[in-house]
């Protein structure tokens, strides 16, 4: 049987106030951290080593940003998927308006593809989808009957995908090769009580962590799905989680005031627990 360990060690990056602080992600070519303010329309960027920080508005909800392999960011939308360049010009890769939907998180795959996920904002059962989406703009529907499509991940040899319906409150894991998923099973199901699962990220180890929302705590499972080590936080609004730093060590923690009566001083900031574990690299979309 698995033993659990559990700590309380982090420490604040960024003292940002977002409203629904998501998707960090590191970007290995500049040396820095790409995350988003759904609602706030924001798109922001941390460098642990020099400190600096950048902000930079978007005229849509923005529930993901990607590093691109040519430089700039791949944007998942309110109304679909953009491009915007080094330079900050921006184009549609493919734009799908759906009233009442947007875009939320997403992640890039080992071959490059983006895979997006969608939600509608009442929350609508079975209103969101999960597609992925190649540098040429070619779409292809991975999951249509979703309802909060958040954390997406893949396992070290490229094999596995796993994935987050969050009112499912599971842990899903596929077989993934070129490009498609089979096999739907459970990896883990998070206990009434304890928040619901949302954003993710797989280590080195081939362990993925889980941020809870409403659970105020990011949790790591094993590949067999045990429950191995719980990091608890003060923001009861966690919503995801990435390796960064130079050498992937640090854990990267995104937060959200929104929705909260009265939210916690830290609530929308960017936090990080040092020495967590070993990330993986995480590839650049191809477009």
């Amino acid at each position: 049987m698995t033993k659990t360990t559990t700590t309380t060690a982090y420490e604040v990056a960024v003292r940002a106030e977002a409203a629904l602080g998501e998707g960090p992600t590191w970007d290995a070519a500049a040396g820095r951290l790409v995350w988003v303010d759904i609602l706030g329309c924001r798109v922001h960027t941390y460098d642990p080593v020099s400190g600096r920080r950048t902000v930079r508005a978007t005229e849509q909800h923005v529930g993901a940003a990607k590093p691109r392999a040519g430089g700039g960011l791949v944007l998942n939308l309110r109304d679909g998927v953009g491009l915007l360049d080094a330079g900050g010009d921006f184009r549609w890769l493919h734009r799908e308006p759906v009233p009442g939907r947007r875009g939320n998180d997403a992640a890039v795959a080992p071959d490059g593809s983006l895979w997006a996920g969608t939600m509608r904002y009442d929350e609508a059962s079975g209103g969101g989808t999960l597609s992925r989406i190649t540098a040429d703009g070619t779409v292809t529907t991975v999951l249509d009957d979703v309802t909060v499509s958040n954390g997406t991940g893949w396992s070290p040899d490229g094999r596995l995908m796993y994935y987050v319906d969050t009112p499912t409150r599971r842990i899903d894991v596929f077989d993934h090769e070129a490009g498609e998923v089979t096999g739907r099973r459970t990896l883990a199901e998070i206990e009434e009580g304890a928040g619901f699962p949302d954003g993710l990220t797989v280590d080195a180890d081939g362990c993925v962590w889980v941020a809870l929302w409403d659970g105020a705590a990011v949790r790591r499972y094993t590949p067999d799905g045990e429950l191995d080590r719980v990091v608890e936080l003060p923001v009861p609004r966690v919503t995801a989680c990435a390796f960064g730093g130079a050498d992937l060590t640090d854990l990267y923690l995104t937060t959200a005031r929104t929705g909260l009566a009265a939210p916690h001083p830290l609530a929308g900031a960017l936090l990080v627990v040092p020495g967590a574990g070993r990330g993986l690299e995480q590839p650049a979309f191809a477009g």
